[in-house]
């Protein structure tokens, strides 16, 4: 899994005041636990913008200007109710012997049956949580739409993988293909889907099919 470097300093008071002072000077005061002993920090708020503002999922290296570094994941972020600024962060230590829980993205590949003849793509799950050690915590977990007929459903089971446990229970929903009102079924659907089609109204003339739908 790809990481992202935090320069920060290590922060001597942790009270009220010194918190406010940080943040008036543009910096956020950071939690690191996990470890023997919680490490109190501060880094730029713009530091986080790489980390914070994406889709991806990222482990963290912490480095200090004590000459303490630590391999890390975001674990909270908060943020101001009107301005949006980040007030605080904390962070989970990673050890290389212990297993840790992410959420991962699902990347979307192929094109369903489905969705071609006129079905609507809905994605019930954007992340997964995923359990595993640093070195095999993926970047991203891929769910293969091509199978996919009107009424088909993927399945967590589908995105399992070596190195690594999903920790949603076995009939979770990742992506499914609903009937749209310009559906029709797939040439060689034969009777025994039948129970996982949903039935399709006619198209209707100049209505142009719809390709995805999100929640």
């Amino acid at each position: 899994m790809k990481s992202i470097t935090i320069n920060g300093s290590q922060r001597e008071s942790v009270g009220k005041k010194s918190t406010k002072a940080l943040r008036n000077a543009g910096q956020v005061p950071c939690v690191l636990y996990g470890g023997d002993q919680n490490v109190h920090f501060s880094a730029p708020e713009l530091a986080f913008s790489k980390l914070v503002y994406t889709p991806n999922a990222h482990t963290v290296v912490i480095a200090l200007d004590n000459g303490d570094t630590y391999d890390a994941v975001l674990q909270d972020i908060q943020f101001h109710p009107v301005t949006d600024k980040i007030l605080h962060v904390d962070f989970y230590r990673l050890f290389e012997d212990k297993e840790i829980a992410m959420d991962i993205p699902v990347h979307i590949i192929g094109t369903s049956k489905g969705v071609l003849n006129g079905g609507v793509l809905r994605k019930n799950k954007r992340k997964l949580r995923v359990k595993a050690l640093p070195k095999n915590l993926p970047d991203f977990l891929e769910a293969d739409i091509t199978p996919l007929k009107i009424g088909n459903k993927l399945y967590v089971t589908a995105l399992e993988g070596e190195g690594y446990t999903l920790l949603h229970a076995d009939n979770t929903v990742v992506v499914q293909v609903k009937t749209a009102r310009t559906a029709v079924l797939d040439a060689d659907d034969d009777d025994d889907d039948d129970d996982d089609v949903e039935a399709a109204a006619p198209a209707e003339g100049g209505e142009a099919p719809a390709t995805e739908a999100q929640e």
